[in-house]
């Protein structure tokens, strides 16, 4: 589907993806495009930005680099900044950038302040520091869409993880309770948690034994891909879900019910 097509469910939206570079990011960024969105691929590092931006031009639309750390409050406002200038306007926010492939999985009483401090100030700041950012511009439009990523283990539990998995419990309350607040400006803010996903950085932890022994775990039987979100990415981001808010949506094949 290219960006020309009558039918797209966001054409003429703009829509930020932070943390676009990686798998997920970056298979959200193109869909965005061929479903009609002006991206904005907003990455630590440029270059793999631009990859996404080209990536995201190849699938027929219109893209925005930014090397951005999602840390550091000027950093996100200076990322809102740009967008308007660039497209007018914004529309979505994905808040996709997070710390996970270098997180290293550890007993809780091993890990230290500085690992501690830094999966918070990216997974959990840093997703504060976005919405904040985006906020003024959304309120003065009276609409916007933020979307937040949480995670499959929050409801799983899942052991020597800890640091993650609270940053990705504490997306899940960001998302009720900043929804409540925006409401009232027509923004709707709400989460998706994906199960254990297939990408380069779930490959730094994980082989391909466990996505298969895990993918006998899920009610769909096979290992979860990026592919398998960016709908959910787009239902959220269109004027389909227009009455859903607050929500965390579970992504996962069915691991979590198993």
């Amino acid at each position: 589907m290219s960006q020309a097509s009558g039918n797209s469910l966001l054409q003429g939206k703009v829509a930020i993806v932070t943390g676009a570079g990686g798998d997920m990011g970056r298979a959200i960024a193109v869909r965005y495009a061929q479903e009609g969105a002006r991206v904005v691929v907003a990455e630590i590092q440029q270059a793999t930005a631009e990859q996404t931006a080209t990536a995201v031009r190849d699938a027929g639309g219109e893209a925005l680099a930014l090397a951005i750390d999602v840390s550091q409050r000027a950093a996100t406002e200076s990322m809102a900044r740009q967008t308007v200038e660039r497209f007018g306007r914004i529309d979505v926010l994905v808040n996709c950038a997070a710390m996970f492939g270098t997180v290293e999985r550890k007993p809780f009483d091993e890990i230290t302040d500085d690992e501690w401090d830094a999966c918070m100030a990216v997974n959990l700041r840093g997703m504060w520091l976005c919405c904040r950012a985006v906020f003024p511009y959304m309120r003065e439009q009276g609409a916007g869409q933020i979307i937040n990523i949480s995670s499959g283990t929050v409801f799983s539990g899942t052991s020597l993880f800890l640091h993650y998995v609270t940053s990705k419990a504490g997306v899940v309350g960001l998302t009720r309770a900043l929804a409540r607040e925006v409401g009232d400006h027509g923004i709707r803010v709400n989460a998706i948690a994906p199960g254990l996903t297939v990408t380069r950085g779930s490959r730094q932890h994980f082989t391909d034994e466990h996505f298969d022994a895990l993918a006998r775990h899920t009610a769909l039987g096979r290992p979860e891909q990026a592919a398998d979100l960016v709908g959910t990415f787009v239902y959220l981001a269109s004027d389909d879900s227009a009455f859903v808010t607050g929500q965390t949506i579970v992504v996962d094949g069915g691991r979590t019910m198993w």
